[in-house]
């Protein structure tokens, strides 16, 4: 047990190790983003169809399946930013005194992605505050009876919807660069392949931002009620 901890340290301790669990963790967010989004679109379809979807996140595994999903959503997110900024730290340490405008630049980088990943982080908080938990009373009643209802009523508040938009256009930034960076990391990128995985990752973070957009903008438009 000592040798497996001792190797797992070694590892950790070690960029490479840091940019696999960037990359792992990464990926698992992209996944998860994809189907999160599959199944909020349904509120497009009508009420019937977003509750049945709702009602059967909430019956998995007799009611503990979301909860469990949630707790390693959080800490799939705190793990990724906790291993980009120690990554940050150890480049940052390992730098040689003169600087090349690359190396600046790829510092700022390193910079956003921190600040976006936090930003991110403080989004999926307030986001289970807000939908799961159910700080507002209002929400919490109509949780419980009709989720499509309280979806509408909470994107009608102007502030939470602005705050969704400003954080998923964050999210999609930092997929904008993260998505590349995985195929990069797990040795998937080629230079062949260099210019399709850029339009790739673009192409799936305008996806997701338009996605997930469109629900509180709809909503405030009044065209879902």
């Amino acid at each position: 047990m000592n040798a497996l901890t001792r190797s797992l340290s070694t590892y950790w301790q070690s960029s490479i190790g840091k940019k696999i669990v960037v990359a792992l963790t990464g990926l698992l967010l992209v996944l998860f983003l994809a189907g999160h989004l599959t199944g909020n679109l349904l509120i497009f379809v009508g009420e019937k169809a977003f509750n049945e979807y709702a009602e059967l996140l909430h019956s998995m595994g007799h009611g503990m399946g979301v909860w469990v999903a949630r707790i390693v959503l959080l800490v799939t997110v705190g793990l990724h930013i906790w291993a980009t900024i120690a990554l940050t730290r150890q480049n940052r340490a390992a730098r040689q005194p003169y600087q090349y405008q690359a190396t600046i630049q790829a510092s700022r980088s390193s910079r956003w992605m921190i600040m976006s990943g936090l930003t991110i982080l403080a989004f999926v908080i307030f986001h289970i505050l807000h939908y799961t938990v159910r700080v507002d009373s209002d929400l919490a009643k109509l949780g419980e009876t009709n989720p499509h209802a309280m979806v509408v009523l909470g994107f009608k508040n102007v502030f939470v919807s602005l705050f969704y938009i400003i954080a998923m256009t964050m999210l999609c930034s930092h997929l904008s660069h993260g998505v590349a960076s995985i195929f990069q990391t797990l040795g998937l990128r080629s230079k062949k392949a260099k210019s399709l995985i850029h339009k790739i990752s673009w192409g799936y973070s305008i996806a997701i931002w338009v996605g997930f957009v469109s629900i509180p903008v709809a909503i405030m438009l009044g065209l879902v009620k």
